[in-house]
């Protein structure tokens, strides 16, 4: 038999686009982390108020996941990432207001806002980059797509220490530097999305719509697989991936949203300074991404999955108890060990289920209210709950 490509040459110019969104996202998701600890110190806001930066934004993933899985399943892929772009170029420009008023509500609108275009994103471009060749390599191109998906989140802690707290206006109480760089990222995110309005999509056929009861492995026997036609709810393997990244999030957004605030009050770091090591860590998610596509060619992924949330345990277990700068690595470590767990746990959830996978889509990241479930209250939780916990409850439930 021969080895599917990784892709087609007539779907170059479209999967090139819609990788580059992964890459997007990433910048706002982790600027996001940014932007908490900048409003405690210029908006007099407690820790744990400011953790409302990511209920506004985990909580628009919860609210348009299902919206922009009908919206792309009637009216395509294309119009789908046209939507997203435009929710998040307009998400972006509402910080203009926000920051003029020094309004935190008006400024959790515009990540609500920002926020709501992220996710239909995400809903869209995972099966729109399985469907951009073989069945056989969705995986690989998802995987590749998530990659730069890490890159982003590289930059995007650079961004914004940079920005927000590197310039002149940091420190002075005004707002104008997260103005000035949401209004840039607005104009960006705009001019993407009149360029892609004029690039043609090939017809797809979704690679996992395949009415499939039967494949063979790579030894040439056969073996059982689920029935494409089920509901969603009798697929096992679907409702184990719902619930993983639901408490995986959890534990992602938490170690997130006070990295910067453990670098200054537990490492007494300046906060540009916590802002680089941030982006290290996110460096380490990226190397990881790579490692764990490169293990999975002789690990199963779901024992990968679980090898790495092992890891995560232990390293949680080390950070909890504040040994200095042993805890500090081991929390810039987490990430390499995490990189794995969303791209994973999204791609084994969309296994195999035939027309749903639109909707799987849906649901897979409306699981990312997880992040706001846990994180609201995350300050007073830690207090009564190691981290460990979250990586245990993830563990079991993978």
């Amino acid at each position: 038999m021969a080895t599917p490509k990784f892709t087609d040459k007539k779907y170059y110019i479209v999967l090139s686009f819609v990788t580059s969104l992964f890459f997007f996202w990433a910048i706002a998701l982790t600027m996001g982390d940014v932007l908490n600890k900048h409003f405690q110190n210029l908006l007099h806001i407690s820790k744990s108020k400011s953790g409302l930066v990511q209920l506004s934004i985990f909580g628009a993933y919860a609210l348009m996941g299902i919206p922009a899985g009908i919206f792309m399943k009637r009216f395509g892929y294309k119009s789908g990432v046209i939507l997203g772009l435009s929710l998040f170029a307009l998400g972006a420009f509402l910080f203009i207001p926000a920051a003029d008023t020094s309004s935190f509500d008006f400024f959790r609108l515009a990540l609500f806002v920002l926020a709501m275009g992220m996710a239909t994103l995400e809903t869209v471009a995972h099966p729109f980059v399985a469907a951009l060749g073989d069945e056989r390599t969705s995986d690989q191109r998802v995987n590749f797509a998530q990659s730069f998906n890490g890159l982003g989140a590289i930059i995007g802690p650079l961004l914004g220490g940079y920005f927000i707290f590197g310039t002149p206006d940091s420190g002075s109480g005004s707002l104008n530097s997260v103005k000035n760089l949401y209004t840039w990222i607005g104009i960006v995110i705009l001019v993407i999305t009149i360029i892609f309005s004029f690039i043609r999509v090939p017809d797809l056929k979704d690679s996992h719509a395949e009415d499939i009861l039967i494949l063979e492995n790579e030894k040439g026997e056969e073996e059982s697989i689920s029935d494409p036609h089920a509901p969603l709810y009798k697929q096992r393997h679907f409702i184990f991936a719902v619930i993983a990244q639901f408490f995986n999030i959890a534990a992602q957004g938490g170690t997130w949203a006070y990295f910067i605030n453990y670098g200054v009050e537990k490492m007494h770091l300046p906060e540009i300074q916590a802002s680089c090591y941030f982006s290290l860590s996110m460096a380490m998610m990226m190397i990881g991404r790579f490692i764990g596509t490169f293990l999975m060619r002789f690990i199963a992924p779901n024992k990968l999955l679980a090898i790495f949330t092992t890891c995560n345990i232990i390293l949680c277990l080390v950070i909890s108890q504040s040994f200095g700068w042993v805890s500090f690595i081991s929390l810039i470590l987490l990430n390499l060990f995490l990189s794995v767990m969303y791209p994973t746990i999204f791609s084994l959830g969309l296994k195999r289920l035939g027309s749903k996978v639109q909707q799987a889509s849906s649901f897979l990241v409306m699981a990312m209210f997880g992040g706001a479930v846990f994180l609201r209250s995350w300050v007073e939780l830690q207090r009564k709950i190691s981290p460990m916990l979250i990586y245990f409850l993830s563990c079991a439930m993978q």
